[in-house]
């Protein structure tokens, strides 16, 4: 049963529809879920797939992830389904948006996944302003999540997800809690036009302290929900719960203009070329 006092949307990041049905079941509830390349990598057909030695075609490639997000909106039609393009160094705004197009098609409940780049945030607005609803993943700045806002004029809530991920902060020493926070802060405004779903989320305290910020959404992985089950589904009380961040370092609030042009923003960070990486090597290896 939903805690009548959770304000937070609660999605799974996962690639499997079998873990959709699994937390469907455990919760009584799911508001959303968020896929991406690595996710689907890790689907049952596709490690069988690898460990026999064979690999997709892009066409099959392609296929097979329909397939999943299909499967999985089914079981979640009122709930968003994040699919994500694939994007590497080199792939273009161009190309990103023709994936952006196709992919929206799959499903009437898509959220689609753009890198937080220049490239990936000029393709996402235009996608944006032809009718479609993004997420903006890899997000590791308070100033790329400003870019977002300020890429994003007349989106409605709902529209558009920014998706800081905070355990890749906390891999590196920097309080990835303190990001949440700070984008609550700067984007939980009267005109809000971008919501905040905390990501790459590693314990149940995680989930806890996104909670307590009342972040719009997070996502967590099938292990992390299911403890959170276990524990009787706690919502703290933003008043009374404290976050021990331990001795990661402190990021601290920094006042930005977001009716300044978002190309003014600077949207580089060593973790977002990183995280390119993995998510574009992920796929690689499933196709021929």
């Amino acid at each position: 049963m939903k805690p009548e006092n959770l304000q937070t949307k609660i999605f799974l990041d996962s690639g499997d529809p079998g873990e959709t049905k699994e937390m469907l079941d455990t919760l009584g509830f799911l508001d959303g879920q968020t896929t991406n390349p690595t996710l689907v990598s890790k689907h049952p057909e596709a490690k069988q797939k690898l460990e026999a030695g064979e690999k997709f075609s892009t066409e099959e490639i392609y296929g097979f992830y329909k397939e999943i997000v299909q499967e999985i909106s089914e079981l979640i039609p009122d709930g968003s389904v994040s699919i994500e393009v694939y994007a590497d160094h080199s792939t273009s705004t161009a190309d990103m948006l023709a994936q952006a197009r196709y992919m929206y098609e799959w499903i009437p409940n898509a959220h689609i996944k753009f890198p937080t780049t220049n490239a990936g945030l000029t393709a996402a607005r235009q996608f944006h302003q032809e009718g479609g609803r993004v997420n903006m993943t890899l997000c590791f700045t308070q100033e790329q999540a400003a870019a977002v806002h300020a890429a994003m004029e007349g989106a409605q809530k709902g529209d558009v997800f920014v998706s800081p991920f905070i355990g890749r902060l906390d891999d590196r020493g920097e309080n990835g809690m303190d990001l949440i926070r700070n984008c609550n802060r700067m984007l939980h405004t009267d005109e809000q036009r971008v919501e905040v779903l905390t990501a790459s989320v590693r314990s149940l305290e995680h989930i806890k302290a996104a909670l307590a910020m009342q972040s719009d959404s997070l996502t967590a992985p099938i292990e992390l929900l299911r403890e959170w089950a276990e524990a009787e589904m706690p919502v703290p009380d933003a008043k009374r719960y404290e976050y021990d961040s331990g001795d990661l370092e402190s990021i601290a609030y920094t006042d930005l203009n977001l009716h300044q042009d978002w190309t003014e923003f600077d949207l580089s960070h060593d973790l977002t070329e990183r995280g390119i990486e993995k998510f574009s090597d992920d796929w690689n290896k499933l196709v021929q």
